[in-house]
């Protein structure tokens, strides 16, 4: 495929499944490190905090910096401080230690993300309530679906911000993939333009349709996690190519002697 300068990678479903890495997938990550190419990991995960995604990283036995992981709830707390709001929270209880250090403030913005079993009609209601009184709306993640500890695809946070778009008339700003600015910020994180970056993930309209349409130089789709067959041909790119896993993938990237 030539030769590229940086890898985004996504996370759940790419590098582990379940609590168990996918096989190959740590040894593929540590050759890409050892050809040169620059790594960073680019998750729309809104359940669990930065904290424990690293941590969880380096059981499995990947190595990884924090600084080498770009999270939606980051993205929100930039913008959150660089425009002068306070969070209204719909999200996991998990995360809420991500947005602990924010400066207080008078004007509130509402950030949803996959609050899972949290979901609630008055905590649906409550955010309905403080955009009908004109808080800017924060969408961490819109995935449609996700893969869940039972193998089984699970209904991810994209519904429920479409439900309170479609009540309030507000439109949701996304921070997470398949935003433009988030796969920007990835590519800047390495010293690359999005043009000498691929992207490798197992979602064909986040990570992979998403990443095309923002610029990136190649996306690899995936064949694990949350893929299903034929996913690849369903959205508005198709993926630069397909691989049966991430080591397939690295493959692609890195010459094998």
């Amino acid at each position: 495929m030539g030769s590229a300068m940086g890898v985004l990678l996504d996370i759940a479903g790419v590098l582990y499944e379940g609590d168990r890495p996918i096989p190959g997938a740590v040894d593929a990550v540590r050759r890409l490190r050892g050809s040169g190419l620059a790594v960073r990991y680019l998750t729309n995960s809104t359940r669990r905090p930065k904290r424990r995604i690293v941590e969880r990283l380096r059981s499995l036995g990947f190595p990884v910096d924090p600084a080498e992981i770009l999270t939606p709830a980051e993205a929100a707390c930039d913008w959150l401080r660089r425009e002068g709001y306070a969070p209204h929270l719909l999200i996991h209880p998990d995360l809420e230690e991500d947005f602990m250090d924010l400066p207080k403030s008078d004007r509130i913005a509402v950030v949803v993300g996959d609050a899972g079993p949290c979901f609630s009609y008055e905590r649906m209601n409550a955010a309905f309530r403080e955009l009908e009184r004109g808080a800017p709306f924060l969408a961490l993640a819109i995935n449609r679906v996700f893969k869940d500890r039972d193998g089984k695809l699970s209904l991810d946070a994209g519904a429920f911000v479409k439900a309170l778009e479609y009540s309030s008339g507000t439109p949701a700003l996304l921070l997470g993939k398949p935003s433009r600015d988030f796969f920007v910020a990835g590519a800047r994180s390495m010293g690359c333009a999005l043009g000498d970056v691929t992207m490798i993930g197992d979602d064909a309209e986040s990570d992979v349709s998403g990443a095309i349409a923002a610029g990136v130089r190649a996306a690899i789709h995936v064949q694990t996690g949350k893929y299903r067959a034929g996913d690849e041909t369903q959205h508005d790119h198709r993926p630069s190519a397909l691989a049966r896993d991430i080591a397939a993938a690295v493959d692609l990237l890195v010459e094998t002697d």
